[in-house]
């Protein structure tokens, strides 16, 4: 069973609306910290992971009128004595989001959504070496570069923002984007004008992103659901492995060197394994949000993004059918 301390800082005049949340399922041991100089007291709860979304939900809407207060979540590495299977008992509370909160959750999905000068030198890099390992078809080299792109968290980001209906969160997605696969096509055309086509034509890295089948919707479908999976369970070492599953860098590198050296037939197919890339890992990741009932805070919150969601949807399953009967005819 994995645990948190919720800690919560807040008045003492709050004492009797927190005391009352330690009846709450999931809730193992609390306890309340002396009054300091500040009239503040520390309201700590020791509780189970899938509680705790529950919990912290319920404490914002018994302090959203108080003025000053906070919430701090620390995760538990064991506690002695162990407890034991079944000595705490799991009654009502509905098991969603896994080993975070949709706050921490925010805040960590939101870091990738950061154009900073950090995301723009990971993007010149890993253009560069992925351009390198595709001509010179060095797979090792390519793998490098799938982990180190930073192209994959503002699509997440999207999908996310999407979810809660942050349009905040939606636009900075929208600029790290542009800003990331604008940077990398034109890095990558400049590299395929100035390389002569015998160096990487025969380059079978090069040459495996030049076309997708049904089996690359079916790969990014998954690796798009494991990202989210990866993310809400707090298990950041799986997503190296979603990285390289469902990388975005090397079909637009690849599209770019092919279109920069006048290959067309080429840089299509590269643009369709990729735009096959971006919209299932959006689909997948909005399908596994709601699946764990990640959703707004409030019930306005959440009747206001319903709509919103909903055509979210809808465009990329039409986007897919699109692109799905695009690689039939390609193929056909």
């Amino acid at each position: 069973m994995s645990l948190r301390i919720l800690t919560v800082l807040s008045s003492d005049a709050q004492k009797d609306k927190l005391g009352k949340l330690t009846e709450e399922s999931g809730v193992i041991e609390h306890w309340v910290s002396s009054k300091s100089q500040a009239s503040m007291r520390e309201f700590n709860f020791l509780v189970s992971s899938e509680h705790l979304q529950n919990l912290t939900d319920k404490i914002q809407r018994n302090l959203s009128k108080d003025k000053n207060w906070r919430v701090i979540i620390t995760p538990v590495e064991t506690t002695i004595p162990r407890f034991e299977n079944g000595e705490q008992e799991v009654q009502d509370a509905k098991k969603t989001y896994g080993g975070l909160t949709r706050e921490a959750l925010y805040d960590q999905i939101l870091k990738g959504t950061e154009a900073n000068t950090d995301f723009l030198i990971l993007v010149f890099l890993s253009t560069l070496v992925t351009a390198i390992g595709l001509i010179t078809n060095n797979l090792a080299v390519i793998i490098g570069a799938m982990v180190i792109a930073p192209l994959l968290a503002p699509n997440l980001a999207l999908s996310f923002g999407v979810t809660l209906g942050d349009k905040n969160m939606v636009k900075q997605a929208l600029r790290s984007n542009a800003v990331g696969f604008g940077l990398t096509l034109g890095i990558s055309l400049a590299m395929g004008f100035l390389t002569p086509n015998d160096q990487f034509i025969n380059s079978q890295e090069f040459l495996q992103r030049t076309d997708v089948g049904f089996g690359g919707i079916i790969l990014a479908l998954a690796s798009g659901a494991a990202a989210v999976l990866s993310l809400t369970s707090g298990v950041s070492s799986t997503m190296v492995g979603v990285m390289v599953a469902v990388a975005l860098m090397p079909p637009t590198v690849t599209m770019g060197i092919a279109a920069g050296s006048g290959l067309m037939e080429e840089s299509y197919g590269a643009a369709l394994l990729l735009a096959i890339n971006i919209i299932c890992v959006n689909l997948s990741a909005k399908a596994v949000f709601t699946l764990k009932g990640i959703k707004p805070r409030t019930w306005y919150q959440r009747k206001k993004t319903k709509q919103s969601l909903r055509l979210s949807l809808a465009f990329w399953c039409v986007s897919l059918a699109i692109l799905a009967i695009v690689i039939y005819l390609r193929h056909g």
